[in-house]
């Protein structure tokens, strides 16, 4: 069975301690490699090479780094096609999902950075001939990057890119539950002549090697993105010593739906923003609302839509949901399905494990479930699932429903549908969350700030603002 190595100071190698993991295949239910847990002495050697090899990259010119940075883009491109189906048997999902949004992005997320770099400028004031002040972005180190399972490479590249083009080196840790990937971005940055020491990946446990990396005061910044019970964890490890931290964290989304939009539209992408990735993107809509008058057309519209998706073989390009992404994540977001029922709620479609055929049948899939009459107050209402549930429910009007989406602790994103722009503009300036689409779902533009309100996070990346939270100011002034 094949043992995924760790990734320090340019090399592949061993845990130090010698320890492994088990990585599942979701779709078959079966262990398929094994993966290091890694553990402190791993996090200091991956430390001294880090340290040495920002002395060096940090006083690289920009285009420098903008070289190795395409060139690694460039790798990633010639090694699409391997990626996408690593990431579809690693994590579950439709082998299409990845061959058209997971794997693409990665190197997208790397020439964005790259690009950017060069064009990220500092700030000049004159004091009235008496003085000149200027502003100085600098690199701030050995940088800390947790990136979650839903979107293993995609969110890894887009933590690791920003900290590279801005002048760090970093220590990653993807998730234990998700590692190949990132296991074959290691090697793919060894090919693109990365320097030694730049990017370093740690595989293990959260416990084990990512609160190393977290409390260290040698990483003075950690780029977060999972669970919110974890981010409140890292939160408090970083306030201790005072270092910066991205946390984009949890989601309870909402989509509202208007009697006046675009009917067709709004069902095919509620549709998606549902179910997509088996509901497994923090930004899947799981909360549809809809006014009263349309609530009976819809309801049966959507039900009868959702009915008609397959759960089925990741490498077919027919299943719209594959595998969820673990057996612990499967049974609790089957208990959730149970909570529903406990609070009164209707099953309309799904509800159940799926059992597939052959190889498959001991896969770990879900059906997507659809459920009515709930409370938005409800438990099933307020807490993420982050699995292929949705709840759907009436509102009598915008004062009702920006109530209703705002009950929730979280605050990441939603999903507006009017043919009314006046509406849309109203609404999205009532609704406590970072992220909000307008007759739209999940359209991504690389230079805005992107991040969550209240329980989903703290800070923004995206953009200049990711070389930003990457660098520290420092303003010089001059007396004439």
């Amino acid at each position: 069975m094949e043992k995924i190595k760790n990734y320090i100071n340019g090399r592949l190698i061993e845990p130090k301690g010698g320890l492994y993991l088990k990585n599942f295949n979701p779709s078959t239910g079966k262990v398929y490699s094994l993966l290091p847990n890694s553990d402190k002495d791993d996090f200091l050697l991956a430390l001294r090479g880090a340290k040495r090899a920002f002395l060096s990259w940090s006083k690289e010119s920009k285009k420098y780094r903008y070289n190795i940075l395409m060139n690694l883009a460039k790798e990633l491109d010639k090694n699409g096609d391997n990626l996408a189906l690593a990431e579809s048997v690693d994590n579950g999902k439709p082998l299409w999902l990845t061959k058209e949004m997971d794997i693409p992005r990665c190197a997208e997320n790397i020439r964005f950075y790259a690009t950017a770099s060069l064009h990220f400028d500092s700030k000049l004031h004159t004091m009235d001939g008496k003085a000149i002040n200027y502003t100085l972005r600098e690199p701030l180190g050995v940088v800390g990057c947790i990136s979650p399972w839903n979107l293993p490479l995609y969110l890894l590249t887009w933590k690791i890119a920003p900290a590279l083009a801005a002048g760090n080196v970093v220590i990653a840790k993807p998730s234990e539950i998700t590692p190949y990937t990132a296991y074959l971005f290691s090697k793919i940055c060894i090919k693109a002549g990365v320097p030694p020491g730049v990017i370093n990946i740690l595989h293990g446990t959260g416990v084990g090697v990512g609160e190393e990396i977290v409390k260290h005061k040698d990483v003075p910044v950690i780029s977060f993105t999972g669970g919110t019970e974890t981010g409140k964890k890292i939160n408090a490890l970083c306030a201790k010593k005072f270092k910066k931290a991205s946390l984009e964290m949890g989601g309870k989304n909402p989509t509202i739906i208007f009697s006046d939009c675009d009917f067709n539209k709004a069902l095919e992408t509620s549709i998606r923003a549902a179910f997509l990735n088996q509901g497994q993107i923090c930004l899947c809509g799981s909360r549809i609302f809809i006014e009263k008058d349309l609530y009976p057309k819809f309801k049966a519209a959507f039900v009868k839509k959702v009915k008609e998706l397959l759960v089925g073989d990741p490498s077919s390009k027919k299943s719209f949901l594959g595998a969820v992404v673990s057996k612990a994540h499967m049974e609790k977001v089957l208990s959730y399905i149970d909570l529903a029922k406990k609070e009164g709620g209707v099953i309309l479609c799904g509800g159940k494990r799926v059992f597939l055929k052959g190889k498959l049948k001991g896969g770990y899939y879900i059906s997507p479930t659809v459920i009515g009459g709930l409370d938005y107050l409800c438990k099933t209402n307020q807490e993420e699932i982050f699995g292929p549930v949705v709840s759907i429910m009436p509102f009598e009007n915008e004062t009702d429903v920006i109530k209703m989406a705002n009950s929730t602790n979280y605050g990441l994103s939603a999903s507006i549908f009017t043919e009314n722009l006046s509406k849309g503009h109203r609404v999205s300036e009532k609704i406590k969350c970072g992220v909000v689409w307008v007759n739209t779902w999940l359209l991504r533009d690389l230079r805005i700030p992107f991040g969550g309100m209240k329980d989903s996070g703290l800070g923004r990346e995206g953009g200049f603002g990711s070389l930003s939270f990457f660098t520290e100011t420092k303003n010089v002034c001059i007396k004439i």
